[in-house]
């Protein structure tokens, strides 16, 4: 299954804004979706896809900032990209400091911005790759049996079938099956790319 195009979330309660920057984004063949205000982002956003999020650090309502505080909250985990008036740079450094991955003052240079988006977007596809290629090696973990697990735990931390057995008192041959078993469910090609797997499972 192919993963989802990333979106470009815009949010600009300054309509002009909000209609330069959906043309902008679009030239360079992103998909965009634009909101008046972060209210309406929120009430839309069940489900946000890879890509970022680019928003007004002052606004009606909620602020840039308030957003992201939302966002965290809700666990929604996307790049934010800040634009900034002159006054507001503080507060867009507050913004940084809170999570955001960058910020742009206006006026921007539009090539300034389109590059910025684009690293965000690649940080975004990069970290759901990463989620997915976990989320996967979590659930082949989880086809193993009791016993299995424990098989894979001691190969990974380079223990010989000899002493797996001796530790699990099992035989050396229960020990062969097992280890057949956990290199096939975990889709292993080699004693090598298991053990990366569960450093990989156990955050290492």
């Amino acid at each position: 299954m192919n993963a989802p195009e990333p979106i470009v979330y815009v949010i600009d309660d300054d309509d002009a804004v909000r209609k330069s920057l959906t043309w902008l984004i679009s030239s360079v063949d992103l998909n965009v979706k634009a909101y008046a205000s972060a209210t309406d982002f929120l009430s839309d956003c069940d489900k946000v896809e890879t890509g970022c999020l680019i928003t007004d650090v002052r606004m009606p309502g909620l602020s840039g900032l308030d957003l992201q505080i939302e966002l965290e909250r809700r666990g929604i985990d996307i790049p934010v990209v800040v634009i900034s008036g002159h006054g507001d740079v503080q507060t867009a450094v507050r913004a940084m400091k809170a999570g955001a991955f960058d910020f742009i003052e206006k006026p921007f240079n539009d090539q300034l911005l389109l590059d910025l988006i684009h690293k965000a977007v690649t940080h975004s596809l990069s970290s759901s790759e990463i989620y997915s290629q976990l989320a996967e090696l979590l659930e082949r973990r989880n086809s193993l049996t009791p016993r299995e697990q424990q098989v894979l735990e001691l190969i990974a931390m380079g223990e010989p079938n000899k002493s797996i057995g001796h530790s699990l008192e099992i035989s050396d041959k229960t020990v062969e099956a097992h280890r057949a078993k956990v290199m096939s469910k975990m889709q292993a090609n080699s004693l090598a790319e298991l053990v990366k797997m569960v450093m990989t499972l156990n955050g290492n």
